[in-house]
């Protein structure tokens, strides 16, 4: 049955390189076969319509319904096997150059399918040609983090300069502080001993008219 499968939807695989759409019943696997060099990057972008029996058309999305993604080898091995949702995206890199086969199997609970229940997929399937995007696309990540990298070593470099200015205009009000209170220290001190001279001087005074008045001198 798998193969039949497979036939049916082999016509579209000179179509690859152009999105397209088919239809499967909720309960049918539906795989398409892609010859794929080895070492290739593989990128699957697909969207579900469900058809509404009251509306007679497909709905925009399949709310609740997800997909079966298969990826097989020629040599049957799996390379990927992951439940996504109504839309979803997918990629893998073949390992050895041949036939894989890309498998989509709607998760619907129904044992049996109705003619009615009917789904439509959009498929787009890109081979190799994306792979220098992913690599440019990384490489500019890299480089917009290194940007940012150096960007924020260039922010903390002015923070750090504008933190030893910061500390230069406190040394330097410090050091104006500690003059000017020296100064201040200075000059009290003076004023201190010239106080202690008049004192002294007044107190001599004093002394010499107290003798001269009781004419002891």
């Amino acid at each position: 049955m798998k193969n039949q499968l497979i036939g049916f939807l082999f016509c579209f695989w000179i179509a690859l390189s152009q999105p397209f759409y088919f239809h499967s019943g909720e309960r049918e696997e539906k795989c398409i076969i892609e010859d794929i060099p080895s070492e290739t990057l593989v990128i699957g972008s697909y969207m579900v319509q469900k058809w509404d029996m009251h509306e007679q058309t497909f709905l925009e999305s399949a709310p609740g319904l997800g997909m079966y993604v298969t990826i097989t080898t020629p040599t049957e091995e799996v390379l990927l096997s992951k439940l996504y949702g109504p839309q979803g995206r997918f990629s893998f890199t073949s390992h050895i150059s041949g036939e894989h086969s890309i498998c989509l199997q709607s998760n619907s609970t129904r044992l049996i399918s109705f003619g009615g229940s009917k789904l439509r997929i959009h498929l787009d399937i890109r081979v190799g040609e994306h792979l220098i995007d992913e690599v440019i696309a990384q490489a500019k990540d890299k480089v917009n983090e290194a940007n940012f990298r150096v960007e924020h070593l260039i922010e903390q470099i002015h923070h750090i300069s504008k933190e030893q200015n910061y500390q230069r205009q406190r040394e330097e009000y410090f050091r104006l502080t500690s003059e000017q209170t020296n100064s201040n220290i200075l000059w009290w001190a003076f004023v201190q001993t010239l106080i202690l001279i008049l004192v002294g001087i007044w107190q001599i005074k004093c002394l010499k008219d107290f003798f001269i008045a009781k004419k002891l001198v």
